[in-house]
């Protein structure tokens, strides 16, 4: 098979390509270009899950970025098992048809007990004094060992949070370039989540949005110039558009005063308690799902929830299954957004109120996605470089410290995504090396075939 990579860089548009990105344009020279019509949430974990295992939501069941776990009465964002991705992914069929096919999976998502040869995936240590220290799980663990040896730690603080910038898809970059040198996969699939940040920070137009599509296309050169030296194929593709975001909505905080939504009150200020609401929301962007308790409340709970300004539909199980969204991790009922709105994941009535971690940036306590995790809290910019300061000095002096430096105030949020666009050049985009399989637009469910198609 002819090798192939496969470059994620995650809010790449037509709109956006005709702004610049020389490297990038060029993978497309002796290819073709297509747009991407993608799936709902169309947000990165069921995106990717989309493109590795070619189904559906309701047949791969990643239905968001995190969800509600009936069985444990918990709401878990941002989990790397790769066993919960249902559906056989594409190296796993390739592997079927050539035992000595080989997959490099890096930084994409769902990455740690892939059955890839290689994985890298952003991993945490977390000492038991309380401090979270950057770094990585990589399989076999001697790649953990080689990258850093080579590029230094991976710069968690770079990949997501207030300093989210171009350091974090430099490294992987780099890394993947070291990995098609050194390992020279037949499949390497790489993520670069660059303009993903300010995007969301400063919204998809503007000098901004140019600077950053700047940054990642001078970081993708030396990749893409490792993978035409290998005698790969290259594909890059995103995995959703950014529109300009005008406003949020908050389904919680409605749920919590008609007394649907139940929190426990502790030292750390309130806990959402999914276990005991009679339902709650799982927001995600521009998609939440709603979890409701008994099948009594899901007229009450609709009601409520569709007269809210910015909710566009409200789709109970029969309507999912019209978006492929049917699946028994999806909530009862799923919420779309108006165009320019997207979902808070807030449910407290008093901000005195607000748990200790919702200042953080802590994007496994929260039950719900929370772009404001990108901002230091605006209303105190000289206060928060002294708290900075001094809870750094913490932690060089081995203390555990609480960096409560983001802000609560979501309408800071300039640029969102998680609905299919009506139109085309403001959605995903694909480019490819290769003529095989050309097309002007292309569903999210064949990109895995594409792939198998430029294999050849």
């Amino acid at each position: 098979m002819h090798p192939v990579v496969v470059l994620n860089v995650v809010g790449l548009t037509p709109r956006l390509l005709e702004q610049g990105a020389p490297n990038l344009n060029q993978v497309a020279e002796t290819g073709f270009r297509a747009t991407i019509d993608p799936v709902v949430p169309a947000v990165t974990c069921p995106v990717q899950a989309t493109y590795l295992t070619g189904l559906p939501v309701r047949d791969h069941g990643i239905v968001a970025n995190g969800w509600y776990h009936r069985n444990t009465a918990e709401i878990r964002f941002w989990l790397q098992s790769n066993h919960l991705m249902q559906g056989e992914k594409v190296w796993e069929t390739a592997r079927r048809r050539d035992p000595n096919y080989t997959c490099a999976k890096l930084f994409w998502w769902f990455n740690m007990y892939s059955t890839a040869d290689w994985s890298v995936t952003p991993r945490p240590a977390y000492p038991a004094d309380g401090r979270k220290i950057p770094d990585i799980y990589a399989d076999p663990p001697d790649l953990r060992r080689d990258l850093v040896e080579r590029l230094g730690a991976f710069p968690l603080f770079k990949f997501w949070g207030p300093g989210a910038g171009i350091e974090s898809s430099r490294w992987i970059a780099a890394a993947a370039e070291h990995v098609i040198r050194s390992r020279r996969p037949t499949l390497t699939l790489v993520y670069l989540p660059h303009l993903d940040y300010d995007l969301q920070r400063y919204g998809p137009e503007g000098p901004v949005a140019v600077r950053a599509l700047e940054e990642v296309d001078r970081v993708a050169a030396p990749l893409l110039s490792a993978a035409r030296e290998a005698g790969a194929e290259i594909v890059v593709l995103s995995e959703y558009g950014l529109t300009p975001a005008v406003g949020h909505v908050s389904p919680n905080v409605e749920l919590r005063q008609e007394g649907l939504l139940r929190v426990q009150e502790n030292h750390v200020g309130e806990l959402l308690d999914a276990g005991a609401s009679r339902a709650f929301a799982v927001c995600d962007h521009q998609v939440a799902h709603v979890y409701v308790k008994n099948h009594a409340d899901l007229f009450l709970v609709r009601s409520v929830l569709e007269v809210l300004p910015g909710v566009g539909e409200v789709l109970d199980r029969e309507a999912q299954a019209g978006l492929g969204l049917d699946h028994a991790r999806s909530g009862e009922l799923v919420l779309l957004a108006q165009p320019g709105y997207w979902f808070s994941y807030p449910y407290w009535l008093d901000p005195e109120m607000a748990p200790d971690f919702a200042r953080c940036v802590d994007i496994h306590r929260k039950p719900g996605y929370d772009p404001a995790e990108l901002f230091l809290d605006p209303a105190r910019p000289r206060r928060m470089k002294v708290r900075i300061a001094m809870r750094l000095l913490q932690k060089q002096l081995g203390m555990r410290y609480l960096l409560d430096v983001i802000s609560l105030d979501p309408a800071a949020v300039r640029g969102t995504h998680g609905l299919r666009s009506d139109r085309p050049e403001e959605g995903p985009v694909l480019l490819s090396s290769s003529p095989e399989g050309a097309t002007d637009r292309i569903q999210a469910t064949k990109i895995k075939d594409l792939i198998f198609q430029i294999h050849g």
